[in-house]
Parts: structure tokens; sequence; C-alpha cells
């Protein structure tokens, strides 16, 4: 696969210093034009060790404009991105809507350099990379432009390069280390770039012997990038050759609608008296208090997702539920609408970033389920965005559940008439009215599109590492019983 990139490709200098006055103002210019487009660029750029790299990310950045673009260095992870799951740290690195992020170093670093010093397995690296495949088409499919530049250098022109950047006392710590391992490391890079090169993410191989050759084949291919979402500004010359490859990879289908409805076998007659209720609510309480302090201990995670019907007691509960944990050890995330910061990323940065460290606890009043349920019913999303949505959903949740983050999701479900009773009950109270706005009795008015959605969202979302749990919550007493003996449950068996 690197052979193409070991052709001893020069560029002459009067060639670059000729024609890079004309390529940084096409940069730049398409640089600007972005900051009006609804779609963020994303530059990788990885290759061998000594290629170049450092150089090429403080090009791009001489060439950009600083305002519009971020650069992230992806070294060993902190103790910060180590206590929650590996995605963590590029989540919070993606640029907005209209920037550019330059990634110098990514998810792609970890898996190779694991596989080559045996720290895994062959099937264990396919398994990586099919996750970065799917995650490259998540954003892709959010409409995130992916350029992938990989920096190649022949074993002899790494060699060379190594000894003048030790007699510079430039070199890496592990550079000497890496190159011992030479074959090994390009063996497991064509396998990496082979199996994640797609028509949205395509990996574009370029020599790095000759820098000014390096420099101007990635600005080329910068710009060019650009200009294939920016039909406005004009087409340049062709950049010097690079290999690239990938097909167009295929839509992605709404989910299937379900037959009948789950909801209606739930038993909504089920209550609590409150002497019961009194009895079992300190009983849970205080096994959850206990189980709080251990999951800290064992650096546990933990994650409550709470959704349900406008009126089903979804703020209460997470008070039963809270009054029981220290508040040292959780917070609450309230999710409204997303604010302008967050309109500017894909749906899922928002919930990413809220993502609790070792041992602590999030709990969502509302959540990502937003894509699919008012997003859908309101057609806030389109058909395929919240029609993907469903695998992209179950991926983050699995990815939580593979780091050890307990995941425990509530549905809270009411009757319509239990609603309607809980609605004109906010209307009289004085301390209740701000509950009720005009939207919730809009949303009353598209029951049963939601319970549609509801039904959809359960049967694709309700899996071994996350299930839904529907509660049944016209009597809120038996309602906050279940919730918390399912987190006792569902604690006690990660512990």
């Amino acid at each position: 696969m690197f052979e193409s990139a070991e052709l001893n490709q020069t560029m002459a200098p009067e060639k670059y210093d000729a024609e890079l006055p004309e390529l940084r103002s096409s940069l730049l210019q398409a640089h600007f034009d972005l900051r009006s487009q609804k779609f963020p660029v994303i530059v990788i750029v990885s290759g061998a060790d000594g290629a170049g790299k450092g150089e090429l990310v403080h090009r791009l950045n001489e060439w950009l404009d600083p305002r519009g673009v971020e650069t992230h260095a992806f070294w060993d992870p902190s103790d910060e991105e180590r206590e929650r799951p590996p995605y963590w740290r590029f989540w919070r690195a993606m640029p907005g809507r209209g920037r550019i992020g330059i990634l110098f170093g990514s998810w792609y670093t970890s898996p190779i350099i694991r596989r080559v010093f045996g720290e895994t397995k062959g099937a264990e690296l396919d398994a990586e990379l099919e996750q970065i495949a799917t995650f490259e088409k998540m954003l892709a499919d959010d409409g995130a432009l992916i350029l992938k530049l990989w920096l190649h250098l022949p074993k002899r022109a790494q060699r060379k390069r190594l000894k003048k950047l030790e007699r510079d006392g430039k070199i890496a710590p592990d550079d000497w280390k890496h190159f011992k391992l030479y074959d090994r490391f390009t063996k497991t890079s064509e396998r990496a770039l082979r199996r994640t090169d797609a028509g949205h993410a395509r990996w574009h191989i370029i020599e790095a012997t000759d820098r000014r050759f390096r420099e101007f084949t990635a600005g080329r291919l910068l710009l060019e990038a650009l200009q294939s979402l920016l039909p406005a500004v004009a087409k340049p010359a062709r950049a010097p050759a690079a290999k690239s490859r990938g097909a167009k990879a295929p839509a992605v289908k709404a989910a299937p609608a379900r037959a009948g409805s789950i909801l209606d076998h739930v038993d909504l007659t089920q209550k609590l008296t409150d002497a019961e209720y009194d009895r079992q609510l300190a009983k849970w309480q205080a096994e959850l208090t206990k189980l709080a302090w251990k999951a800290r201990e064992k650096k546990i995670s933990t994650v409550l997702v709470f959704e349900g019907w406008d009126a089903a007691g979804k703020g209460s509960a997470i008070r039963r539920v809270t009054q029981a944990i220290d508040p040292r050890l959780y917070r609450v995330v309230g999710i409204a609408a997303p604010t302008d910061e967050e309109r500017a990323q894909h749906y899922l940065w928002r919930f990413w970033r809220h993502l609790p460290r070792a041992g602590f606890a999030t709990i969502f009043d509302r959540s990502w389920y937003g894509r699919l349920l008012v997003e859908r019913v309101e057609k806030f999303a389109r058909p395929d965005e919240w029609g993907r949505a469903y695998r992209e959903i179950n991926e983050f949740e699995e990815q939580m559940a593979r780091h050890g983050i307990v995941v425990a999701k509530f549905w809270l479900h009411v009757s319509q008439e239990e609603q309607l009773r809980r609605f004109k009950e906010r209307e009289t109270i004085a301390y209740k009215q701000y509950k009720i706005t005009d939207e919730d009795w809009r949303n009353r008015k598209q029951w049963d599109d939601y319970k549609h959605a509801i039904d959809d969202m359960v049967a694709h979302c309700s899996t071994e590492v996350a299930p839904w749990t529907i509660v049944a919550a016209n009597d809120k007493k038996f309602a906050r019983i279940q919730i918390l003996k399912t987190v006792v449950q569902r604690l006690r068996t990660a512990l």
C-alpha cells in the first residue's frame, strides 16, 4: 500500500516558491468561506516517526486563519481521560461547524502501537478498526468533512531523518525504539489504513522525504477537500500525486417501525400504600447510599437516564435517588434545547462531555434520546438523521459499558388520563404552575406519534449492556421504588 509513496517525489524550490502564494491565498479564502457553512472539517495528521508531522501541523496553522482553526495533539492520556471511555478525549476535541480541527495523533495511534508491541491480537485490532470506521461514518453522516493524511518514509529515509533529529536535539523519546520495529509498524499501519479507507473518510498517503512536496501536497489536498463542499470557490490546478483510496458508503436506512405497542403491556394499576412506600424507601435508599460509596472506592461510574411523558414524575424520582447519594458523588444534568455552541456540534457531543469520572455518577434528566423522540416527532431531525441514531446511540452506550460504566435507563409511563389530571393540578396549584407550559399541551396532542417513537426507541435501543426499564408511573410512589430497586440491582451486579 505504501509503494506509491516510495517514488522519491520532490518539489523544486523555485516551483514551490512560485506556486505557494496562490495556494496560500486560495486556502485562506476557502477557510473564510467555511465560516458560513454548517459542517466541520477534521484533519488527521498521522504517519511515520520523523516524517515531519509536527512541522506540517505548524505549517497548516501558519496558512490558515488562526481564529477558525484549533489544533489538538494526542499523547499519553491524562488521569482525567483514563477515567472515561477512550473516545471521550476525542469528542472534546471535535471542531464546531464552520471550523477546522487539526488532530496531531488521533484514534488510530493507540490501536496501532498496542498491536505492534504485542499488547493486542489481530482480531482485537480489527475490532478497534471497526469501531473507528463506525465513528468516522457517524461524523461524516452528520456532515463532517474528514481529511486523513498519512506521511510515509521509506526505512532508509527514516533512519537518516532520525539521525538528523538526534543531532539537532529534537528526537522524541520513543523514535529509535519504534524504528527497530519498522516492518511491524508498516504492516500494522497498512492494515489499519485498508480497513478504515472509505469514500467519506479517505486516506491520502504522502511521501514525506521532501519537505516542500509534503507541505504543498497536504495544503492542496485540504484546499481541494474544502472546495468539494464550497462550490462557489474556483477550482485550482491538481495537487502533486498522493495515493488515496475508497468507495462511496451505503446510505443508512431509518429503523423499521414496530407493530403493536410495548407501552400497552405496562400494568399501570400497580401502587403502594403510604406505609409500604415509607418502609421500602428507607430500605432502598440506605442500600443505595452504601453502594454509591463502594462504587467510588472501586472506581465504577454510573450513568442514569430519565425519560418519560410530561408530568410523569421524572424530577421527583430523581430527587429520591439523589437523596441517597452524597452530593460529592453525583451531578444532575438537565437537558433542554441545545445552545448555539451545542448546535454547532454532533448531537452526541454535549452528552459525551458530561460523562462522569471513575467512581462518580451523572444523572441525565432527558438525554440523547431526544433525537429519537422530540426531534423525530417535531421534525427537527430528518428521517435519515433519526434513522441512523439508533445505531449511533447503541454504539455510544456500548462504549460506556465496555469502559465499565453502569448504564441504567428509565422511561416513566403514565396513562393519558393520569397525565391530564396532573396537568390540571399544575394549573391550579401556585407553586406548580411553572411546570405546565403551552408546549406540554401541544405535545399531548401528538400522543400517538410519541407513542410510536417510544416503541421504536425501546425496541432498537434496549440492549444487554444498557436495557430500558419501563416504569409504571401512574402511582409515583410505586415508580420511585421501582427505580431505586433497579439502580441498586445494577450496582450490585457491577460490584
